[in-house]
This record gives structure tokens, C-alpha cells and sequence, in this order.
């Protein structure tokens, strides 16, 4: 079934300005959201998801209120969230592989919902700009289309993605939203920042460097984080990427160089520094093939536990 907005199908081949048009409480919505500011969102009972992962869960967890992630340029910040069961999922989608992740995302929410039940699935789509490559109008269109083809009715609420998410400043683009949280509880969505994206933010980021597939880092009936086995080749010159100054890093390592936020080339440099660290991991971080397990301890802090206490 088709993707919807207002109860009617859209028309996914005019532009998405004319849908804006057609729509105009959408564009409502999106200045709204764009006119908070982003609030800081501490560690206590936050589940921050990275580029290429999701998460998701029901307003049953007892360890998670809040799912979010920022550092979105070109990429977009998805929220899918059926209103009967309160199943929320938030994906980084970089546009690898939309239509697959769509399917992965929608099934994971559908498997905690009685969609037969009452309730609708309403998705939520935020990020991106009027960037040089147009790189994320195409992830808008990737995203809308991959909708549109699921066999659920899906309802489209919030749209504030490229040139909704657009500010100019001396003829240069910049997104205005470059994160967002989701109140599992509340389905509040608000724009974020976060002081802490762990654990293992390093180990998170070289997999996704070295070419992952969108991962689900969240298993919310033991309300535990699982991060990997993760396994990968020696990255390639990664000698030559540390040496090169912040200005080679960021033209060449970045899909809108002159968007990013400003910890962009250290958190490149601290990702190579670990793939330099750890070119076999299969060795050095998984040699018993077995996921780095979290839970939430009394503080609200991610602890990590061993897997033969689970």
C-alpha cells in the first residue's frame, strides 16, 4: 500500500516542491521544527544510534526514553513509529541502500506492533539540504518512493528534509536541523545535540567507514545494546589518510565539505587512528565471535557486561 499524506496517496512523480505546495501544512510543520533550538540531550537514558544503524523500541522500555543522532548533512534522520503500540524506530540513512533499509526499518517496527489492531504507522523524514551534488534530494526521493512501495499504508507527518532543511549563508548551503531525538514515551521529536554518542563511538564509525550495512544495534525485549561481531580488511592507506592535513580530510572524506559540523575531521582522525589500531578484528576486538553487550546501569549509563553473565 501506498505512502500518504492527509489520507491521500502522493504523487511521487512531481517534484517535491510542488508536493510542498500541494500540502502546505507540511511546510508548517517543518518551519516549526526548524525554529526550536536543538536541545542537549545527556546519556541518561539515551540510546544514541550512528550513520548506518537503528534502533527500536516501545514505550515499555525501562532503559531507553530518548532515541536520536546528529552530524546529518546530506543523510537523513528517519523516525518510524506505529501510534497503536508505540514501536519507535530511528535510522541514520546515508543512501546505500534505501530501499533494503526501509524494509529492514518496517519490519522491525511491524514485529512489535498488532497492525491489524488500532494504530497507523507514521513516518517522520529529517535532514539534508540544497547541497552542490544534490545528493540529498536523491535521498529524499530514494526514501519517499521506498515507502511508497511497502505493502502497509504508511503515513507521511513530518517532512522537513532538503530545501525544507535549507539555510544560505554567503552563497553557501547549510541544513538548519542537523540532529534529532524521539521521546519513545511521548513521540515528541525535537531537534538534538549530544555530548556523548557511545559507546564504542570509535568502533561504531570504522564499521560504517569500512562499508557496513545498515546494522540494528538494539534488542528492546532484554533491553541490551549489541555492538558487533564486527569484521573488516585492513583499511586501505590509512597511513597516507592520517598524514594528509584537515583540509585534504574534509575535501575528500566528506560528501559536503563545506557543511559539516566542526568535529567532523576529528572524528575522522580518531576512526582511522582506530582501524591503524585495529586491522583485524576478528583478532583484537571479537576473537570469540561474540557482541560487545550494554545494558543501562542505575544511573542511566550504558555499562558493558560480560556475555557469559547473559
Amino acid at each position: 500500500m501506498p505512502l500518504l499524506i492527509n489520507g491521500e496517496r502522493i504523487e511521487l512523480a512531481r517534484p517535491t516542491g510542488d508536493m510542498i505546495r500541494a500540502y502546505p501544512h507540511l511546510e508548517e510543520k517543518a518551519k516549526l521544527l526548524r525554529s526550536q533550538p536543538a536541545q542537549i540531550v545527556e546519556p541518561k537514558g539515551l540510546l544514541y544510534v550512528q550513520q548506518r544503524e537503528f534502533a527500536v523500541t516501545t514505550p515499555k522500555d525501562g532503559s531507553v526514553s530518548i532515541l536520536g543522532s546528529d552530524d546529518a548533512t546530506t543523510c537523513h534522520i528517519v523516525v518510524l513509529r506505529h501510534t497503536g503500540s508505540g514501536a519507535t524506530c530511528l535510522t541514520h540513512c546515508d543512501g546505500s541502500d534505501t530501499e533494503a533499509e526501509v524494509s529492514l526499518i518496517m519490519s522491525s517496527v511491524k514485529s512489535f506492533s498488532n497492525t491489524a489492531g488500532y494504530g497507523r504507522l507514521e513516518v517522520h523524514l529529517v535532514g539534508g539540504f540544497n547541497d552542490d551534488r544534490q545528493l540529498s534530494q536523491k535521498l529524499t526521493n530514494q526514501l519517499l518512493r521506498a515507502f511508497d512501495l511497502q505493502p502497509d499504508d504508511v503515513h507521511l507527518v513530518t517532512f522537513c528534509v532538503t530545501e525544507l532543511n535549507d539555510r544560505e549563508e554567503k552563497d553557501t548551503h547549510f541544513p538548519i536541523i542537523y540532529g534529532i531525538a524521539v521521546n519513545v514515551k511521548t513521540a515528541e521529536i525535537f531537534p538534538a545535540t549530544f555530548p556523548e554518542k557511545g559507546p564504542d563511538e570509535d568502533l561504531r564509525s570504522a564499521h560504517v567507514l569500512t562499508g557496513a550495512t545498515l546494522t540494528n544495534i538494539y534488542d528492546a525485549k532484554l533491553e541490551q545494546l549489541h555492538i558487533g561481531p564486527y569484521f573488516w580488511r585492513p583499511f586501505p592507506h590509512v597511513d597516507f589518510w592520517l598524514e594528509q592535513d584537515d583540509k585534504q580530510i574534509l575535501q575528500n572524506l566528506s560528501t559536503s565539505p563545506l557543511a559539516e559540523p566542526p568535529h567532523f575531521v576529528s572524528h575522522i582522525r580518531s576512526t582511522l587512528t582506530f582501524l591503524k589500531e585495529h586491522p583485524f578484528p576478528s583478532r583484537s576486538l571479537f576473537p570469540d565471535r561474540k557482541p560487545r553487550i550494554y545494558k543501562k546501569n542505575e544511573e542511566g549509563l550504558w555499562e558493558q557486561v560480560c556475555s557469559d553473565k547473559i
